[in-house]
Formats: structure tokens, sequence, C-alpha cells
């Protein structure tokens, strides 16, 4: 996931209550009209309960950002 894209999620997460399962999550996301790219994003990560959006972020697989090979730093 890309700066933009842990943006993208972060925005279509607004508002949802923690603590929540990946299915919900993509749900919640998919109401509030998130765009392919973000809820696949949303779709990569393991099914588990997450507590907060901050553990969201850290769980979806990182992707090269640009350019720049190998993808980003964290």
């Amino acid at each position: 996931m890309t700066a933009r894209d842990e943006l993208r999620a972060a925005k279509a997460l607004q508002g949802v209550e923690f603590p929540a399962t990946k299915d919900e999550l993509i749900e919640y996301a998919s109401v509030r009209g998130a765009d392919a790219k973000t809820l696949q994003a949303l779709r990569t990560m393991p099914e588990r309960r997450f507590e907060n959006k901050d553990q969201v972020v850290e769980a979806v697989p990182q992707e090269p950002e640009g350019d720049a090979p190998g993808g980003t730093d964290r």
C-alpha cells in the first residue's frame, strides 16, 4: 500500500467503530463508497480483529511507490 493508498484507507474507514473484523471494515468502506483500489487493499489484510486504524494500515502489504524498486520503507 502506498502512502496515497494509506490515506484512502484512512478516509474510507473514518468513523468506523473499533474493534472490528476484516469483513466489517471492508463492508464499512464499501458502504462509504471506497474505490476499487482501496477495497482491494483492505481485502489483502489477514483475517483478524483490528483494534484501531493504525493496525489496519500496518496489516496491508506494502507495494512499490512510483518508480522506487522494492517498495516503500516503513
